[in-house]
Formats: structure tokens, C-alpha cells, sequence
């Protein structure tokens, strides 16, 4: 398969056909996770570094999220209200801050480095938070703990789009039902991922070309979204689940190793 002479001038695509078929598997991806396979949402992130590369690839994301969060907004729109998610507002735009400027001031193999060890410990942190809920919930009581988990989120989804497991932890402390969730989730990330648009543009990594891109690989999103909602009706979201931590932990370190 060889990509068309026109895709290659106006999008981020080359005449590897590797490329092409990596993002529309991370473009699954990030549908996948928005219909509530959350553990697709770190894959993404790899799957998109190594196409692109790490700081180019954090860019090209955010589009795509913020159609899948327009979407999950709209799907969860009776659930959840924007008043539980003001408390890590504050925060959660220190954090993107700081994730800026870290992102403006290392090179590209070192946002691979970083992204690769930051997944490695999200990863860890959600063998944590499987493992000892009970704990967890008893420190999340303290006021300081929307402030932590804030700045963690902005910090990580400036610099991977990976916070969904530091906002899960915050969540599970307001012992949301289902519906509550799902409904505050998708409205947190919506207003955070429209929030860092501008830092995105500024560092360059928004673009025409990553516009374009993003128009190719948007149906990649529809499908993802539209197939998770299947495999939640008919596969257990563990073992599914399990198998994309392994998955994931495994492309994380390749992208530490180059």
C-alpha cells in the first residue's frame, strides 16, 4: 500500500504506510476509550508518539479528543453536573501551564522518554488504585487532594493527553454513581482539552497540516466510539482491559528505548 503524493504534501503523513495504519489504530483508540474503555486511552498516546513523534503527536491528538469529548458530552449529558468538576479547575490550569512550558523546552527524544516513563507510572498508579481502593478513598477526604490531582491532571494531559487515570482517582473519591461518572468525566475533559488549545497552537504543534491530518483519521474516532459500545455489551471490560495494560506497557517501553 502506498499513501497518495497529495496526502503526503498536506498532512502529517509520509510514504511509510506503517504510519497511516498506526494513527487509525490510535484514532480507534481514542473513540474506544471515550465510549468507556479507558484503558485504551494510554495506547493512544504511544501508538500516536511513535508515528509522529512525541511533541508533534501531542498536537495532533487534541483535536480528536475534543470531537470525541463533544460527543461524550452529548452522550452523557444527564449525568454529572459542571459543579463537581470547579474544584480541579483552578489546578488543572496551573498544571497545563507547567506542562507548557516543559513541553516548549525539551527536544523530541526527550518528550518520548518522558512520556514513555510517564505512562510506565500511570500505568502503576492504576495497579494502586485497583488495589487499594479502601485506602485511597480515606485520603482523598482531605481538601488538598482536588489541588494534587488537579495539578497531576494538567501536567499529564498537557504534556501526553494520558490524565484520564488522575481524574478516575479523583472521581472514585466523590463516589459518583455510573451515570454521575461518566457525565462529570466527559465534561472535565472537554473544558480542559478546549482550555489547551491555544498552548498547543503557540508551541506549533497545531497546525494546517495536523488539521488536515485530524480530518483524515476523524472517522477512525466515529468507528472507535461505535465499536466500544458493542465490546462493552458483549466482552467483559476486564480481561479486555488487562490485555491493553500489557499491551500498552510494552509500547511504553519501546518508546522509552527509541
Amino acid at each position: 500500500m502506498s499513501i497518495p503524493d497529495w496526502l503526503q504534501q498536506h498532512t502529517l503523513f509520509t510514504g511509510d504506510p506503517t504510519i497511516l495504519l498506526m494513527a487509525s489504530a490510535a484514532a480507534v483508540c481514542i473513540g474506544l476509550s471515550k465510549s468507556g474503555l479507558s484503558g485504551t486511552a494510554t495506547l493512544n498516546v504511544v501508538l500516536m508518539a511513535q508515528a509522529f513523534g512525541a511533541k508533534a503527536s501531542v498536537g495532533l491528538v487534541l483535536p480528536l479528543l475534543i470531537v470525541a469529548d463533544f460527543m461524550g458530552y452529548y452522550l452523557n449529558r444527564h449525568g454529572g453536573s459542571w459543579r463537581r468538576i470547579w474544584p480541579m479547575v483552578p489546578p488543572a490550569i496551573l498544571g497545563v501551564v507547567i506542562g507548557y512550558f516543559l513541553l516548549g523546552e525539551i527536544d523530541n527524544v526527550a518528550a518520548r522518554t518522558v512520556i514513555g516513563w510517564l505512562i510506565i507510572g500511570l500505568l502503576g498508579f492504576k495497579l494502586v488504585l485497583d488495589a487499594s481502593k479502601g485506602t485511597l478513598e480515606v485520603l482523598t477526604q482531605h481538601r488538598g487532594f482536588a489541588w494534587l490531582m488537579g495539578i497531576c491532571a494538567g501536567v499529564v494531559t498537557m504534556l501526553a493527553n494520558a490524565a484520564g487515570p488522575v481524574m478516575t482517582v479523583y472521581l472514585l473519591s466523590q463516589r459518583l454513581e455510573k451515570k454521575d461518572h461518566l457525565g462529570t468525566f466527559s465534561r472535565y475533559f472537554l473544558f480542559i482539552n478546549l482550555f489547551k488549545v491555544p498552548f498547543s497552537a503557540d508551541l506549533g504543534i497545531i497546525n494546517p497540516k495536523s488539521l488536515a491530518t485530524n480530518l483524515v483519521l476523524l472517522p477512525g474516532v466515529v468507528i472507535g466510539i461505535l465499536l466500544g459500545w458493542q465490546i462493552l455489551k458483549r466482552i467483559p471490560q476486564k480481561p479486555f482491559e488487562w490485555t491493553l495494560f500489557i499491551l500498552t506497557l510494552i509500547a511504553a517501553m519501546w518508546l522509552i528505548r527509541g
